[in-house]
């Protein structure tokens, strides 16, 4: 059993661009620049942004924190969206989810610039991901798809079952697997992404489990701690984790720990690779995302 280890990988890829935009600052371009926009106090939120933030730093890439109070009117936050896709010196941005409830976040996703959409959440990139043409990938399918990648793992002729079916991970995800290998995803050279058949399963899905066993690789994206165990995975199976769930815990000094989708503890055994959580996925959505906003730079 190999841990398939995000934080490493990630840590690599941020080599890699901190050099590709160092280059660029020597030939005499500005850095790319990213917005972030968020909206109120929400503790998760902020920590998301700050390690987003953190992470530009690292690489050399300059990035903008743009705070709003949770007060903002769904017109006023449109209008600032506006402000943003025309902005030149900004190369990309994201809106960090949830937004409060009188905010409709599928009207402010719909109005960012697809070239700007860095988090590849936009109905454009989204349809041009699935109709196989060049997009903004969204970040944890790209990450996902580059941890894949580094390991040599290739998933054609593989059956994948997918457990989710959000717009942010499910979908994007299955898209990228089910096509020919995906062109707009240039680095991904060290194996194959894409050429699978795709299951899509989630909460109304009957007898998940013998779906499951079926699964050459299994990425599990459903918001449910502990959701898959070791009676749902063949032997030799890869496992993708996705999910984090804060799980209220009296005895640990935090007062919670992390979850995953997976029973780590039961399912690893079985596996030939399996992301741990944390470690795993996270860290290659962040990275993800510094990818998607130098590719939104360059076009």
């Amino acid at each position: 059993m190999t841990i398939l280890d995000g934080k490493h990988i990630a840590s690599l890829i941020r080599e890699e661009l901190r050099a590709e935009v160092a280059s660029i600052v020597a030939s005499g371009r500005r850095a790319p620049k990213l917005g972030i926009v968020i909206v109120g106090h929400n503790p998760a939120s902020e920590t998301y942004v700050a390690n987003k933030l953190k992470a530009c730093a690292e690489v050399g890439i300059n990035a903008e924190k743009i705070a709003f109070e949770d007060s903002i009117s769904e017109a006023q936050l449109l209008q600032h969206i506006a402000t943003l896709n025309a902005d030149t010196a900004i190369d990309g941005f994201i809106v960090q989810l949830p937004l409060p409830a009188h905010i409709n976040e599928q009207a402010i996703l719909s109005a960012i610039d697809y070239r700007k959409d860095v988090d590849g959440l936009t109905p454009e990139n989204i349809g041009r991901t699935v109709q196989g043409l060049p997009s903004i990938v969204s970040a944890t399918p790209r990450g996902i798809s580059e941890l894949l990648s580094r390991y040599g793992i290739s998933t054609e002729g593989k059956h994948v079952v997918v457990i989710g079916r959000s717009n942010i991970v499910g979908k994007p995800m299955a898209m990228l697997l089910m096509q020919r290998p995906y062109l707009s995803l240039p680095n991904l050279s060290a194996a194959t992404i894409g050429n699978a058949t795709v299951t899509i399963c989630h909460s109304k899905t009957r007898d998940l489990k013998s779906i499951c066993l079926t699964a050459d690789i299994i990425i599990v994206a459903a918001g449910c701690p502990g959701l898959l165990t070791a009676d749902m995975v063949r032997e030799g199976a890869t496992v993708i984790d996705v999910g984090i769930t804060r799980v209220e815990d009296p005895n640990s000094p935090k007062g919670y720990y992390l979850s995953g989708d997976v029973d780590f503890a039961s399912v690893a055994p079985k596996c030939a690779f399996i992301t741990p959580v944390p470690g795993g996925v996270g860290p290659m959505t962040i990275v993800s995302l510094l990818q998607n906003t130098l590719q939104a730079y360059k076009q």
